[in-house]
Formats: C-alpha cells, structure tokens, sequence
C-alpha cells in the first residue's frame, strides 16, 4: 500500500472549472480511461511539459495549441502513451482535438491532448471519439475526483488535494489532481498533473508561478530515475473569484503563490508515496553546498543508488552505500572529512568515517519506520536542497516486468 497516503480527501469545485469522464477501452474494459476539462472562457493557462527527446505525440500538440490559442479543453486518457509513434501518432493527437472541438464548438487549437500509458501502440482515436459525447454531457464542477480515478495507470490511489485561502477578503480556491507511480524523475513537472483556481492570474505571471512550483515540487522527486515522454502540468486560473493578480508585486500575490507551491509539493509527494512497490517514502535534505544545483546533484545520486534504495527496502541501515553515493556525486574538491552524515536524528558519519557515537541498533531503530529523512551536510557553504524518493522492492520488479501483459 502507499506510504502514509489515506483516502482521497474532499476535492473543491472551481468556479469555471467543469470535469466530466467516460469509459473508452483504450487498455481494458470496466473503468473509466478519458477524462475532459472545460475551462470557461477568458480564463488563463499555463503548462510544463517533459523535457525527453522522445516527447509523445500529445505534447507537441499541446505545447503547439497553447502557444496558439486561449484553452478551452483538456482531453486526456490513460492506458496509451500516444509515444514513439511517429507520424501516425501526431496525426491521432490532432484528430482528437478535433473531435473534441466538433462537439464543444470551439477551435481545434483550444484543445490540448494528454496521454499516459502503454509506448509505442497506436492510439485507438475511436474508441476514443466514441467515449467523447459521455464526457462532455457528464461535465460538472463535482467532477475532480473522477477525472483523478480516470488519469491513474500503475497508481494503485488516485491523488489530489484542495486547498482555500482568503485574499484581499475574497475566497479562492486551487483544486488539483495528479497521477504517476513509476517513470517518474519528471524534469519539468510530473507524469500528468492538473490544477485549477478561480484567481485570476495574468498568464505570464501564472507561467512564472507553475514554473517555480514545479521547480520545488515535481522537479524535487525521483521514483526510479526515468523521465516520462508524457510529462505535464496544466494550472488554470479562472478569475470568477473576484481576485486579480497582474504582477508579483501585487497584495495577495505572494500567499497565493505560496499556496500554489504547497499544493503541488502535496501531489508530487503522493507520486513518490505510491510509487510502484515502495515501502517507504524518503526524504534526502542536502545542506551546506555551494550552490543549490550542487546539492541536488548529491541528493539525486544517492536518491538514485538501487544499492541505497534496496538497503531501505530491507530496513538495512548500510551508510557506506550513502557516503559512496556522496562521494562519487561528482563534486570538485568534495573534503570528506567535512561531511556529516545522519539518518533521522542519528549521526552515523562524521569527519570522513563512521562516528564515534554511532550503534547499529540506533540506525537499524530508523531504518524500520516508514518514513525516514537522510541529511547530508557538505561543510562547504550555505546552499541547500530537498529530494523526495523511495526504496526499490521486489513488487517495483514485478509491476514493471509485467507492465505490457
């Protein structure tokens, strides 16, 4: 079961903001696998996508219509990833926006598509069209928790979160959902993320906020070191509030922004809490670096170690696979004698070797919790950085051994 992860808690309508879902057999029959957005007009956008080589055929649309056009719908499925699918795939994007645009009379370029699932097969687009009509008459502001059922694959919980504050004496609500448990070392945001709020937010500032709540948030957690093809992260503001934001500067800005922040480092976790086979969810604090790149160049090289993640798995306190991770990080002039090393609040390294005050007992005590946090000190400055990650276990194996039968 996930880490710490209970039921799915209340999602909040957004005014302007309507989900509806349908059943589209797309991998297997019984659940519903197409999910639709409707935003309502003059709201604004934003997104970050994957930044693979390999990125699937719905991302460069996407990327295409939301340069483009204000968004009206998003379109998304599970259980085929549309990638590696040439030009048939692109072809099968665009027809789907298409389809969706016929029904909801706007412009093809108002629709941007998502997928996740399966690379490498060919999108079934009519099934797809087939399941469109059921979306759209099912949309409803009540939809969030349907749409979050309908975008999971692997995800053994769907994940999502609502979070109301009150800004200059109005109440605004930022609602979002998130899918993804394995392939999951984003670089850009997370496998599929989508999160509303009824501020309005001019878009180039909404950009500016998504990106910086990516960056501490989906951009901050690794699950197996693999980035997606299919990676992205819409936020819509809709502005019905009655709360307008234009610049930084402006009152309320800087709660709304960190509320945003907070929402997406709620998902993101969640990701890594349901990650494919994991047993515990692990936090790796990096301090006293240089500068925050080098810190998260040491976190993610012990985040990514299948020797740390499988010492976690059996609640086996082996530092030296942590100071190993460390040193072979890559940082120049690394002193080691000025590394400290703890394990919850246990010091288990200090000055290039074990300490002195150091038990098995005290570290094996840590290792058995669920939920533990590594926090390395460099000794070489004041910059830090934070990394979320799990172990590596036996059901990780079999799930994506078998993740095409």
């Amino acid at each position: 079961m996930p880490v710490g992860l209970s039921g799915l808690p209340e999602l909040l309508p957004v005014s302007g903001v309507r989900w509806g879902v349908a059943e589209a057999a797309i991998k297997r029959p019984g659940r519903n696998d197409v999910a639709l957005m409707e935003i309502a007009p003059d709201s604004s956008a934003a997104a970050v996508y994957t930044r693979n080589a390999f990125c699937a055929a719905p991302v460069s649309v996407a990327k295409r219509h939301g340069a483009a056009q204000a968004t009206r719908y998003l379109l998304i499925n599970s259980g085929n990833a549309n990638a590696g699918t040439g030009a048939p795939g692109l072809q099968a994007a665009l027809d789907s926006c298409r389809a969706v645009a016929e029904l909801g009379h706007c412009q093809p370029e108002a629709v941007l598509p998502f997928s996740t699932g399966v690379i490498g097969e060919p999108l079934p687009l009519e099934r797809i069209r087939r399941a469109l009509p059921q979306a759209l008459a099912g949309l409803s502001e009540q939809g969030w928790e349907a749409a979050a059922r309908a975008i999971m694959t692997t995800d053994i919980v769907p994940k999502g979160i609502s979070k109301q504050l009150v800004l200059n004496g109005k109440r605004v609500t930022i609602t979002g959902i998130a899918k993804g448990s394995g392939m999951i070392r984003p670089d850009m945001a997370t496998m599929l993320a989508y999160l509303a709020t009824d501020a309005g937010v001019a878009q180039a500032l909404l950009q500016q906020t998504l990106r910086q709540a990516a960056d501490r948030s989906f951009n901050s957690i690794t699950v197996d070191g693999d980035t997606s093809t299919n990676d992205a992260c819409v936020l819509v503001a809709t502005g019905q509030a009655g709360v307008t934001f234009a610049s930084e500067t402006d009152a309320g800005f800087a709660e709304f922004d960190a509320a945003v922040t907070q929402v997406c480092q709620a998902l993101a976790q969640a990701i890594v809490r349901d990650g494919e086979g994991a047993t515990k969810f692990i936090t790796i604090d990096v301090q006293g670096g240089r500068d925050t790149a080098e810190c998260r160049q040491v976190a993610y090289a012990v985040a990514h170690s299948p020797l740390v993640k499988t010492a976690f798995f059996a609640s086996d306190p082996n530092w030296g696979r942590i100071l190993a991770a460390v040193g072979r990080a890559g940082l120049d002039g690394l002193d080691v004698d000025k590394v400290t090393l703890h394990l919850g609040d246990v010091c288990i390294a200090r000055g290039g070797g074990r300490a002195a005050d150091y038990t098995e007992a005290a570290g094996q005590a840590v290792m058995r919790e669920a939920e533990i946090t590594i926090t390395i000190a460099l000794g070489r400055g004041s910059a830090e950085a934070r990394v979320w990650t799990t172990d590596l276990s036996y059901d990780y194996v079999k799930i994506n051994a078998e993740y095409r039968t």
